[in-house]
């Protein structure tokens, strides 16, 4: 008799479990489905591939030189980006990061993040007044990479908007 007893009760409650409407929306959803179905959902997929370097000999290098931060980004001709850097990203803190030399080290890791990618030659353009400016470009050249051209593209207003007031100090 106990027997059928928890034969009952085990078909009570794998009715009352069917019954339950929101128990299929959740699984249709996926979103709090078995853990076994996500695993084998997880089984299936295949992996991703590993990306394909491909080499870029001749690319370009935009050195955003400001007050405050200089950074260099490296790219090939159509504007992908290889690899950038920044003081930050260098470890320079306040207002270290606008100095020559941490636009040296800058310079010099996108290089080096750079180097899988085979580049060589590269057309430098500089944006801004920082004092960075000069030190990585040659910075780049230091480093190995045959500067071909340089090309200052800093915006210059064609007298536009009037000019805010001198700050006295």
């Amino acid at each position: 008799m106990t027997e059928d007893n928890s034969i009952q009760v085990k078909e009570e409650k794998a009715g009352k479990a069917e019954e339950n409407p929101s128990d299929f929306v959740l699984a249709e959803t996926g979103e709090k489905g078995d853990k076994k179905k996500k695993d084998e959902e997880k089984a299936g997929k295949p992996r991703k591939k590993k990306k394909t370097i491909r080499p870029v000999p001749i690319g370009r290098a935009y050195v955003q030189a400001t007050y405050n931060n200089t950074i260099v980004t490296l790219t090939d001709q159509a504007g992908n980006v290889i690899a950038f850097s920044s003081a930050g990203l260098n470890g320079f803190k306040g207002p270290k990061k606008a100095t020559p030399y941490a636009a040296t080290m800058i310079t010099k890791d996108a290089v080096e993040k750079s180097r899988a990618y085979g580049l060589k030659d590269v057309n430098v353009f500089v944006t801004g007044v920082g004092m960075g400016r000069e030190a990585a470009v040659r910075a780049l050249n230091a480093s190995g990479l045959n500067v071909l051209a340089i090309k200052d593209i800093t915006p210059i207003p064609h007298n536009g908007c009037k000019r805010r007031k001198a700050r006295r100090v």
